[in-house]
Parts: structure tokens; C-alpha cells; sequence
């Protein structure tokens, strides 16, 4: 009898050690109603089912800036920030001045238009007219409100600024206490909570000028400015207007073998990231890093883009 207590005592403290070596992940992604949220519950959901000894979870947040600020206090892992404000906190500059967040890029999965949305019935028919309008340039703490911001103040456009999260936008634009917002598309298409506005009141997008769209290319050389084909939604004719890459980063010091095995199940996945935001059907991340990475490369994500043959730009190249 007492041999077989110390025999279970015994598989009893090896469970708990195998327990407690079960590595935590927290990835910081977004507000639970853009779709780009919906995108990591489906990332997390791939690293639990592929990755051994990782435990992944999903915490919502209020995208790239909070996921920094959050990434350098050590409150989470991994998280959402988009290529161009990731590239401003790893430099240490613009608002990161003189305090550089070290982190390090893992993969980039799409490209993020800034859709300009206003009221159909707002009277407002391009950038220069949202001036002294109540409308939001984005979700407070988020690399699209900080963008919006940047831009519309190098176009002279003053707008009389909302705040809140995405939830409370949209119901103020429905309510018409703002007359719109800026909002990152999802591919080409516009994301969810805007066609969300689309079924309670007309919309409109509103394109930059072919002087705006090159004013924004010449002093903002960290953002894109793309053309939109007609067809985001039902009745949208094409249109203008900046991007930057969404990307993936995490902290500098995870283990190299943990970020492979991770950038490894999302690089091969095949159905459950597209099935989560759609545009991702057929894309190929492992091209897109290297093409819209803005920051060096975590060394475990090199690895694998190495194994793979694909050639890593200096800019990227891990450090």
C-alpha cells in the first residue's frame, strides 16, 4: 500500500511539473468588434492545437499603441501593431522618442487601408470638408487614431475629434453624434463594424486627392497610399487612400525555439486564419513579411523564413 502512494505521490508531482511547464501566452489583439480580433482568437486557437507546451490566450486591447505599451511593461507576448507605428517604437521615435520599445517582428499577415467612413447625409463629400465636423479618427490608443491624426493634420484638416472604442463609435455614428470614423479596412473589403453602420444608415468613403495622396508619400514615407478597386461594399466605387501592414511582433526575449514552432503553424496554415478573416484565403504571409516588414526579424521567425529559401532584406534582418 504504501509503495503504491509513493508510486502515485510520484506520477502525481510529475503532472504537476508537466503542468507548470505549459508556457503562457498572452497575445494582445484589438476591440472584440473589429474583425482583426476575430483573426487572433483564430491565431491563438492554431498556436494551442500545434505548438506544444504553449497555452495561448487572446486579451482584448486597444490595438498597436496599447499593444507596445503593454509588450514593454511585459503584460503580454505577442500583439497587433501595424508596420509603421511598430516602426516608430522600435526606432524611438515620433511618440516613442527616447523610449524605444524592444520587440521584434514575427510576421505580417495583411495590408490595412484607412477607410475615411462618414454619413451618407452628412454633406460631407472629401477630406477638407470633415473640418470642424464631429467624426473619430480612430479607436482611442490605436496606431489608426495616431495615424488619422498625423494625416489630417499635414492636410490642414482639423476635425472636432470623438473618442472611445469601436463599439461606442459606431453607435454614435448610427445615432449621428459623430458623422463618421477612420477605420482599418480588412483587405479590400471594409470591416465589420462599418458595414454594421451600412445596414442602419448609407455611407459613404472618402478618397484623398491625387495632390493629398502625393503630399502624404513625399513627408510620410513610412505609410502607403493605395487604390481601392470598387466594391469594398455594395455600391462603393473605387477609391484613395493611405495603408500600412498589419503585423505580428513580440517581445525580444521569448525563446527562439517557441516563436519558430509559432511563425512555423502560421506560415502553413491553410484554412483557419482565412476562415477567420477571408481575405487571407491563398495569401502568402512569409511574402508579405519580408516585403512589408518594418522592424528586424525575431531570430526564430528568420529561421524558418531561411529553411523556407526566402532571402531577408538588411532592413529586417535579425539583430
Amino acid at each position: 500500500m504504501l509503495k503504491r502512494l509513493a508510486v502515485a505521490a510520484a506520477l502525481l508531482c510529475a503532472g504537476t511539473t508537466l503542468a507548470s511547464a505549459q508556457q503562457k501566452l498572452l497575445i494582445g489583439s484589438t476591440s472584440s468588434s473589429s474583425s482583426q480580433y476575430g483573426y487572433f482568437v483564430a491565431v491563438s486557437q492554431l498556436i494551442n492545437s500545434k505548438v506544444k507546451g504553449v497555452d495561448s490566450a487572446v486579451v482584448e486591447t486597444g490595438a498597436t499603441v496599447d499593444n507596445l505599451r503593454r509588450l514593454d511593461r511585459k503584460q503580454i507576448d505577442l500583439g497587433l501593431v501595424t508596420t509603421n507605428t511598430g516602426y516608430q517604437a522600435f526606432a524611438g521615435k515620433e511618440s516613442f522618442a527616447g523610449k524605444p520599445v524592444d520587440v521584434r517582428l514575427l510576421w505580417v499577415y495583411t495590408a490595412a487601408p484607412q477607410n475615411v467612413i462618414v454619413r451618407a447625409d452628412s454633406g460631407v463629400g472629401s477630406l477638407a470638408g470633415l473640418a470642424g465636423k464631429k467624426f473619430n479618427p480612430g479607436l482611442r490608443g490605436s496606431s489608426t487614431e495616431k495615424t488619422a491624426e498625423a494625416v489630417f493634420k499635414l492636410l490642414g484638416v482639423n476635425v472636432d475629434a470623438v473618442r472611445g472604442s469601436t463599439s461606442d463609435i459606431v453607435d454614435a455614428v448610427k445615432d449621428n453624434r459623430a458623422i463618421g470614423y477612420v477605420k482599418s479596412g480588412a483587405g479590400n473589403k471594409l470591416d465589420g463594424s462599418t458595414l454594421d453602420i451600412a445596414t442602419f444608415t448609407p455611407i459613404k468613403v472618402l478618397s484623398l486627392t491625387d495632390d493629398q495622396a502625393k503630399k502624404i508619400q513625399t513627408e510620410m514615407p513610412d505609410l502607403g497610399v493605395v487604390d481601392v478597386p470598387a466594391g469594398a461594399a455594395d455600391g462603393v466605387p473605387a477609391y484613395k487612400t493611405w495603408s500600412f501592414g498589419l503585423a505580428v511582433v513580440g517581445r525580444a526575449d521569448l525563446p527562439e525555439d517557441e516563436v519558430y514552432n509559432i511563425v512555423k503553424a502560421v506560415m502553413e496554415d491553410s484554412s483557419v486564419q482565412s476562415n477567420a478573416l477571408a481575405e487571407l484565403k491563398g495569401a502568402d504571409i512569409a511574402k508579405m513579411t519580408v516585403d512589408y516588414g518594418s522592424i528586424p526579424l525575431h531570430p526564430g521567425a528568420a529561421k524558418y523564413l531561411r529553411e523556407k529559401g526566402l532571402t531577408i532584406p538588411q532592413r529586417i534582418a535579425p539583430k
